[in-house]
């Protein structure tokens, strides 16, 4: 995670965009903390498209 607490969100929708867009898969534990820091943010629409 960023340092910086005002980056966090904006960190974890990068994270999320870049997981989805080349189907990679998480673990039970990043799948909870992606949830948990989540929880913190604003709702935030993603658009992604998929690798091919």
């Amino acid at each position: 995670m960023p340092p910086a607490k005002s980056a966090t969100c904006r960190y974890l929708k990068d994270w999320v965009t870049v997981k989805t867009r080349w189907t990679l898969t998480t673990d039970p534990a990043e799948h909870a903390a992606i949830e948990q820091i989540a929880a913190g943010c604003d709702d935030t629409e993603i658009t992604i498209t998929l690798a091919r």
